[in-house]
């Protein structure tokens, strides 16, 4: 049988102790609190220690940080959530201004990329105008862009890498030229065929 001694009651931490020990454990507690945990992620710095530390810069970069991402979401998700709800309910009430019936796609182009050849399609469109598209990639993949510019404006509505493929409406920021550009980065030849209708003035390859 295993005999341990019995422990003398002079060796446990009197009360005294405990509660001298559990002071100095909070205090180090709020010592942490206020000198780091605060500057590092709230920069806030009451006693100047987290500057010295470098701690209150990096507080700053976190609200910098979430503030930029806040305004972000205030200022694209929003009228991106609102372009997509206007691009629907322009398409249903707008005639196209070349369709014969809303079913029928008014242009269509086709052309074969090499590696590394490019190629543009234009639209002249005023502001508000919607063009739906259906773009079909075939042999190979591109990278395109499709975007608008006139009057020192400028907009991406749609990139694509690797793409062999796409299809929706988009809605004319402004007036101008608005279409895609193309660039075949793939090691093959690609075919690529665009179907458009909608409202606008001009359809053209290249600037």
């Amino acid at each position: 049988m295993l005999y341990q001694e019995k422990p003398d009651l002079k060796d446990q931490p009197t009360n005294a102790q405990l509660i001298r020990s559990s002071i100095i454990a909070v205090a180090t507690a709020i010592v942490l609190a206020v000198a780091v945990v605060l500057p590092a992620e709230y920069a806030i710095d009451p006693t100047g220690a987290g500057r010295v530390l470098g701690l209150t810069e990096m507080g700053e970069i976190k609200n910098q940080l979430q503030e930029e991402w806040e305004a972000d979401q205030q200022h694209s998700d929003a009228p991106d959530f609102l372009q997509t709800v206007a691009q629907g309910v322009l398409s249903l009430i707008i005639s196209p201004a070349h369709a014969q019936d809303s079913g029928a796609w008014t242009d269509e182009v086709e052309f074969t990329l090499q590696p590394g050849d490019t190629n543009e399609v234009k639209m002249t469109m005023n502001e508000g105008d919607v063009v739906e598209y259906e773009m079909v990639v075939t042999g190979g993949r591109v990278n395109f862009d499709l975007h608008g510019h006139g009057g020192g404006d400028s907009i991406t509505y749609e990139k694509g890498r690797g793409s062999t493929g796409s299809d929706g409406a988009f809605t004319a920021a402004f007036p101008g030229a608005h279409g895609w550009f193309w660039r075949n980065r793939d090691s093959e030849a690609a075919t690529v065929t665009l179907r458009v209708r909608g409202t606008y003035s001009e359809f053209r390859q290249g600037e």
